[in-house]
């Protein structure tokens, strides 16, 4: 037997005070109790507490008893103690506390005491995991004989973490809708890190811009109730917003734009298809991940994305059973499916999702399990995963996660028809140029990859993780899976970086040209005639223009709406701010590199001299912990954050608008630009990376959140020439349409 597994009923026992539960986010002392059991612990010897690497838990630290996170670890009979905490146990158990006996040794019935977050000294506590957790776990394991095979005790501390207060509220109902088909409105509270909560009490007044049959002027959410869900909602065609207000008059939330058309030939779904729960890398179960996305997230199409090296057959099955189950046609779509995991140099990260259950799993390797033997059924390389797909009713979406999606290692255009640009990860638009350069015709989508048990819904916490998770709108004649599956390989979708914004993006012609059914370079394609095409489609046009027509209705106001041809940006629609405007972005953005150790830690500050600002509002500052600060109110700033190929900021509205200077430092480099210098365009500070960059301009003092434009595109040459817009509102968020391909005739 080997000794990972010896006895481990005689390794020891531990115990957790308090018991919890605590709310997610807060601090708090926990005292962890190690008792040594039958064979004590050897000079020399070890003992890890480990939780799970995707944890945003604070990190203990050992050397500032004042300080937050604060550990101190301590043996009853007097020995000395090495501990240090680092990323030494196997996933998805990476974080751990690691203790050495280092001089002396314990016998039976002695302890090893540890103070997660010691108070004795005036520390805040340990900064608990900021996402919900039934049962958030502290393994603990033994090298009783100090031989570093450690074997892990029966029983494992545990405790629950639950939401806190409300703090921000949402609204979710649909973008466009059929008139003749009932719509649904949610509202819901969210604590400080994105947890939707419960501890909500509020009479809740909605202030629609027309009638809405059903939709009362007010109604009680309380405490212990929520989300307050609303069915059965009718309105006349049209656009409609809503505002959701408290008993006092104020502002709560407002609901997305919603459009309404009388006979739609394609409506609108969102979704996200791609995160984890804890039967491999991420946080709470399966089923509690697919119930959220349901029923907190309110979207309207889930799929589940385990890293296949961790996912048994006995999982792969109970997922199978679970999209099954949770599927819906009409009303809720699951669908099954895996990451195919690869290392990056065999093709990277593949999304693989199936139209049915009960298909095989094609594992990039089986190392973590059963025994963690290879298996026949594995398949190294990307390639190899494309050769075993062939002939099977799925489709593959490259993605970014810890490891890049290689295109030029491998890819098949039947199964993969889009990349997803953002992720919880950060913003990969990288990926869609790798696609045009290697002539690939592809889609835009964008998901969560959640790994905090929030399926739809996901912000990043405190964790490595620097951006909300992407949401994928999905044009579909109905809400089931086979339309699902002919709207992806169709390309018909665009993504967001979890906004719900209202995007229309068509092509029109003098004249017929010839709209494929499917891609011809893959094979015959049948085709027939159209003037009017949209994002996805792919199109011969000939020598006809393309007079290409864009509407975009904001979740927020919008910024600047960018057409791009290929990678590169041919026309911006940028609403014209005038010299008066006193409204200036400072904006940092970019990544370090494609792979794992991306992010970029900006540390920064801002100075104003000869004069003053009024406010300051940060755009994408993201966690909590790290919010803008301003140590002399008006004239300075500083910051912490994080862009993972996203990006963040700040909006300063200044006393005269044109006196002041700007002085900006960052740790990579900065300098003092007059305001007066600033125009729309502005200054840009290029620091290598992938992009990564600070930007000056200035902005109008009002923004627009509809926005409609048309732009002419010709066609010329062999090669394709795909065109999309990509949508930035000044909050922060995005919007990436699927390309429309304008190709030559097939050879």
């Amino acid at each position: 037997m080997p000794l990972a597994r010896y006895l481990p009923e005689q390794m020891g026992t531990a115990t957790l005070s308090p018991a919890g539960p605590f709310a997610a986010g807060s601090f708090a002392e926990l005292v962890l109790t190690y008792t040594a059991g039958t064979f004590g612990i050897d000079d020399s010897g070890h003992l890890k507490i480990a939780w799970r690497g995707t944890s945003d838990m604070g990190k203990p630290q050992f050397t500032d008893p004042a300080g937050p996170n604060y550990t101190s670890v301590e043996a009853s009979n007097g020995a000395v103690l090495e501990i240090r905490v680092d990323r030494v146990n196997i996933r998805p158990w990476v974080n751990t506390l690691f203790i050495r006996v280092n001089r002396g040794f314990l016998r039976a019935g002695e302890t090893i005491t540890v103070r997660f977050g010691d108070r004795r000294q005036a520390s805040p506590g340990l900064r608990l995991q900021t996402n919900c957790e039934p049962s958030f776990e502290f393994k603990v394991l033994v090298d009783a004989f100090a031989t570093y095979e450690f074997t892990e005790i029966p029983a494992s501390p545990e405790f629950a973490l639950l939401a806190g207060p409300a703090f921000r509220w949402k609204a979710i109902w649909p973008t466009l809708a059929a008139v003749d088909a009932p719509f649904r409105l949610a509202v819901l509270a969210e604590d400080r890190w994105g947890n939707p909560t419960d501890r909500a009490a509020a009479r809740l007044h909605f202030v629609a811009s027309a009638p809405v049959d059903g939709l009362p002027a007010q109604a009680e959410l309380r405490s212990g109730h929520g989300p307050l869900v609303l069915e059965g909602l009718r309105a006349a065609p049209g656009d409609l917003s809503l505002e959701v207000r408290d008993v006092a008059g104020a502002l709560l939330c407002r609901a997305p734009p919603l459009r309404l058309v009388a006979a739609p030939a394609l409506r609108h779904f969102w979704g996200d298809l791609h995160g984890q729960s804890e039967e491999t890398i991420g946080t709470n179960s399966v089923e509690d991940y697919f119930a959220y996305a349901r029923d907190r997230a309110f979207v309207d199409i889930v799929g589940h994305q385990g890293n296949d090296f961790q996912m048994t057959d006995a999982f792969w099955r109970r997922l199978n059973r679970l999209t099954a189950l949770y599927d819906a046609p009409g009303r809720f779509v699951a669908v099954p499916g895996y990451e195919w995991s690869g290392n990056t140099g065999m093709g990277g990260d593949r999304n693989v999702f199936y139209a049915v259950e009960g298909r095989p799993i094609r594992r990039s390797s089986s190392v973590l399990v059963e025994d963690g033997l290879p298996q026949a059924s594995d398949v190294h390389t990307a390639g190899a995963l494309f050769d075993a797909l062939r002939g099977e009713d799925a489709v593959v979406i490259a993605h970014v996660g810890g490891r890049y999606a290689d295109l030029r290692v491998a890819h098949d255009g039947k199964l993969e028809r889009t990349v997803e640009v953002h992720s919880t990860w950060g913003t990969f638009e990288w990926l869609l140029h790798d696609a045009f350069a290697l002539g690939h015709r592809v889609g835009v989508v964008c998901h969560s990859d959640d790994h905090k048990g929030r399926p739809g819904a996901t912000r990043p916490g405190a964790s490595h993780f620097g951006a909300i998770g992407g949401l994928t709108c999905y044009l579909l004649p109905e809400l089931t899976r086979p339309a699902l599956f002919a709207g992806l390989r169709a390309r018909h979708h665009y993504g967001t970086t979890g906004t719900r914004m209202f995007l229309a993006v068509t092509g029109h012609f003098a004249a017929p040209v010839t709209l494929y059914d499917d891609d011809p370079a893959l094979g015959p394609a049948t085709s027939r005639p159209a003037t009017t095409v949209q994002m996805g489609d792919i199109v011969q046009p000939g020598t006809q223009k393309m007079h290409l027509q864009v509407e975009a209705i904001g979740s927020a106001p919008i910024e600047r709406i960018d057409v791009f041809h290929g990678a590169e940006c041919a026309y911006s629609v940028t609403p014209e701010a005038s010299a008066r405007s006193r409204r200036i972005r400072v904006q940092w953005q970019g990544a370090e590199y494609r792979g794992r150790g991306r992010e970029v830690l900006w540390r920064g500050s801002l100075s104003i001299e000869n004069g003053r600002f009024l406010r300051a509002e940060p755009v994408n500052f993201l966690n909590p912990e790290q919010p803008l600060e301003q140590p002399d109110p008006g004239t300075r700033l500083t910051w912490r954050s994080v862009t993972t190929g996203n990006m963040a900021g700040i909006d300063l509205w200044l006393a005269d608008g044109q006196a002041e200077e700007l002085v900006i430092e960052t740790h990579l480099g900065g300098g003092r630009f007059p305001a007066a210098s600033l125009d729309r365009a502005g200054v840009r500070l290029q620091f290598g990376g992938l992009d990564r960059a600070v930007a000056l301009y200035r902005l109008p003092e009002e923004l627009p959140t509809r926005v409609t434009f048309t732009h002419d595109v010709t066609h010329v040459g062999p090669a394709d020439l795909p065109v999309f817009v990509r949508v930035t509102q000044a909050d922060g968020h995005q919007a990436w349409s699927s390309p429309i391909y304008l190709i030559a005739a097939p050879a």
